[in-house]
């Protein structure tokens, strides 16, 4: 069986994520949608719209993002609009809260190991494609954030975040997102992200870049600051593959803050979202990485 793809480059330049996106040889049809993280306020980290610039032009997508299930600067839309005005991504692009405005569309999961349904921002019927852009860094629940939080919690609804964190409880409560078993959590969150794969059917890619890597998420106001040095940018078809990648560069790297790093992940037991994406057959962990 040909092992699945990941291109590499360890330059690290708004150029370069489009060089690599153009090594894809991917056409994304139609109107297409850019799943970026915008940022906590506060947030030191995150990826700024600047970056990322060159590579929403190229393929003239609209900058898409939900509403949070917690509170800050992005847990409503009004303030979550705010947000992407301060952080200058509606002064570069469109800007689309996708449950700005309910209800919630829901995407069913008949092969759920944990969830059956994932509700999204309804908004996500508006495109017929999508570009996966993330910032690979460490996470305090999940452990890491790739492309496949990007695909669960990112593009869950603030309703289905909670859904999703609660592994499938209806109406749950805020307190209740850190008390569900952390591996059905995870498991969920592979579930979730299958629904959205399911749903563009084919017509998506995906580019992590491992840059400004801290232990904590760029959803955090107060996050640490970054603990090892910048790898560089990946790129593939396949969510499963890019992520496994990035982890097995974080392992294989002679930083001296990659312990760090992998301590926040093995702690969270982190690559069991890879394994369970994997399961559900939305990607494999057997790639091979070409470096660019």
């Amino acid at each position: 069986m040909e092992k699945v793809k990941v291109y590499f480059t360890r330059d690290i330049t708004p150029e370069s994520v489009v060089r690599m996106f153009e090594v894809l040889e991917k056409d994304l049809p139609g109107k297409v949608a850019v799943k970026i993280h915008s940022g906590e306020e506060g947030n030191q980290n995150y990826l700024h719209a600047d970056f990322m610039k060159p590579m929403v032009d190229k393929v003239n997508g609209t900058i898409v993002e939900c509403n949070t299930a917690y509170d800050g600067k992005r847990d409503t839309t009004e303030k979550h609009t705010k947000l992407m005005e301060d952080h200058e991504w509606s002064k570069y692009f469109n800007v689309d809260i996708m449950d700005g405005e309910g209800p919630d569309k829901v995407l069913e999961i008949p092969n759920g190991k944990v969830i059956k349904k994932n509700y999204v921002g309804k908004n996500i019927e508006n495109y017929d494609s999508m570009l996966v852009l993330s910032h690979f860094k460490g996470h305090p629940m999940g452990g890491y954030g790739g492309a496949l939080k990007q695909l669960s919690i990112g593009v869950a609804s603030s309703k289905g975040k909670r859904y999703i964190h609660c592994t499938g409880v209806e109406n749950a409560s805020y307190e209740d997102m850190f008390k569900a078993d952390q591996i059905k959590f995870l498991e969920s969150m592979a579930d979730a992200a299958s629904s959205v794969v399911n749903y563009f059917k084919g017509n998506i890619a995906y580019i992590n870049i491992m840059k400004n890597m801290s232990v904590d998420c760029d959803c955090c106001d107060v996050a640490e600051d970054p603990c090892m040095a910048d790898i560089g940018i990946l790129a593939s078809l396949d969510p499963v593959a890019i992520d496994k990648a990035c982890i097995d560069l974080v392992k294989q790297s002679s930083d001296p803050g990659r312990d760090h790093l992998l301590e926040r992940i093995n702690s969270r037991h982190g690559e069991h979202t890879i394994d369970a994406a994997y399961d559900l057959g939305i990607g494999s962990k057997e790639y091979e990485l070409i470096e660019i």
